[in-house]
């Protein structure tokens, strides 16, 4: 059974830091990514992180977010530093089994969790 939980949401001041985790079971992913939705706005990607260890970034969270994985655990992470309100949303662990591509194009993901909230207060 394909399941993937998120964790770690919450409220934090700007500045302020959040880790998320991602329970995921039923296969060994071959990609994982993060994602958010704002109020009124697409999903977009956040990050992604290939089995190998291979990571993508949006520019919007480069160098104050860090994707990484434990592949034994099958458990994904995200560690959210330096947060500001536009990054209030909720966050979505996204995976997908095809070869040769790990990014953060939405379309390419397979299975989805249900999300966990993020505010960031001024």
């Amino acid at each position: 059974q394909v399941q993937l939980v998120e964790s770690g949401g919450g409220s934090v001041q700007a500045g302020g830091s959040l880790r998320l985790s991602c329970a995921a079971s039923g296969y060994s992913w071959s990609c994982m990514g993060w994602f958010r939705q704002a109020p009124g706005k697409e999903r977009e990607g956040v990050a992604s992180i290939a089995s190998v260890g291979t990571t993508t970034y949006a520019d919007s969270v480069k160098g104050r977010f860090t994707i990484s994985r434990d592949n034994a655990a099958n458990t994904l992470y995200l560690q959210m530093n330096n947060l500001s309100p536009e990054d209030t949303a909720m966050y979505y662990c996204a995976a997908h089994r095809k070869p040769f591509y790990c990014g953060t194009f939405r379309g390419a993901y397979e299975y989805w969790g249900q999300g966990t909230q993020v505010t960031v207060s001024a």
